[in-house]
């Protein structure tokens, strides 16, 4: 990823954008729970996140998709805390123990700057839609100071659009999950029983914003096929094919590992049957998608699917 893809916030006031995020975390409404969580007085709402942004590590990381590790590695900030309630979470400690360090924007700012110095190709915030504020907060103050990667939002897509809109400019990857089609599962598995009615205006809003990924800047969506629920699969699949179009950039994962409380949520409480696998590449074979990769790629760049 190039610095080249880093567009300024819109004219029409970049401290207004702040106060507006600020506001909104007020009584929160940055997510689509609405809790009217207040925050600043020291209450918790479910994703128990406080006034600061509450940080795991930040650090170069190697695992992201190719252009975004590049060869330097991405630079992650890893936000504790979650808005969702995943059973399967792999990074449970940090999205549910609320293990990591409170920090001020001011901090956060400076390890952005720290990356940018390592050679990152970019900043890439991990689950941050509770800390939106103080997210875009922290990228206005590095930039001041310099700071010149860019941004990669990296979210379940469990996110307001009228949040979204406060955040254009700040960002300039969205890397957006796209985990259901089914409220029941969503309710089941991560107690968000209306995501499937948002993700799709989500990332429509993502892609208003950035546009479909060009290999610096973009929407990448990310879909995780689950054990037991191809159906899902194809509906997905099926639904940025026609919604999207055929250009959309898709990071297909068929890597699932029943982590946390999995074993107790049959049929996820297992890994994808090979036969599961199969068929699921098939489908992705027969959806029309032509970007992005596979678990198995290792492109530089998107292109045809395998």
């Amino acid at each position: 990823m190039q610095s080249t893809a880093i567009q300024p916030p819109p004219k029409n006031g970049i401290r207004a954008r702040l106060k507006a995020l600020y506001r909104l975390m007020g009584e929160c409404r940055l997510c689509p729970r609405e809790c009217g969580t207040r925050r600043a007085l020291g209450v918790q709402g479910v994703c128990r996140a406080g006034i600061r942004p509450r940080v795991a590590s930040i650090t170069r990381h190697f695992g992201e998709e190719p252009p975004i590790s590049g060869t330097r590695g991405s630079g992650t900030v890893f936000f504790s805390n979650c808005n969702m309630r995943c059973v399967f979470c792999q990074n449970f400690p940090i999205s549910q123990m609320q293990v990591g360090k409170d920090m001020t924007a001011a901090q956060l700012a400076g390890g952005m700057l720290r990356l940018q110095k390592e050679g990152a190709h970019n900043v890439n915030f991990v689950t941050p839609t509770h800390y939106a504020a103080q997210a875009a907060h922290a990228v206005h103050l590095a930039r001041r100071k310099g700071f010149s990667l860019p941004v990669v939002w990296n979210t379940s897509g469990y996110e307001r659009v009228d949040t979204l809109r406060l955040l254009e400019g700040f960002v300039d990857v969205y890397l957006c999950d796209y985990r259901y089609a089914s409220p029941a599962l969503a309710k089941r598995y991560s107690r968000t029983e209306g995501y499937p009615a948002l993700i799709e205006p989500v990332i429509e809003e993502m892609l208003r914003q950035v546009g479909h990924f060009d290999g610096g800047r973009g929407v990448i969506v990310r879909h995780l096929v689950m054990p037991g629920h191809l159906e899902e699969t194809r509906i997905i699949l099926n639904r940025l094919r026609h919604r999207f179009g055929p250009q959309t950039t898709l990071s297909f994962m068929t890597q699932y590992f029943p982590a946390h409380k999995a074993s107790a949520f049959p049929p996820i409480g297992r890994r994808l049957s090979a036969g599961e696998a199969q068929a699921a590449l098939g489908m992705l074979a027969a959806s029309g998608l032509e970007n992005g990769w596979t678990q198995e790629d290792d492109l530089a760049s998107p292109g045809d699917m395998e």
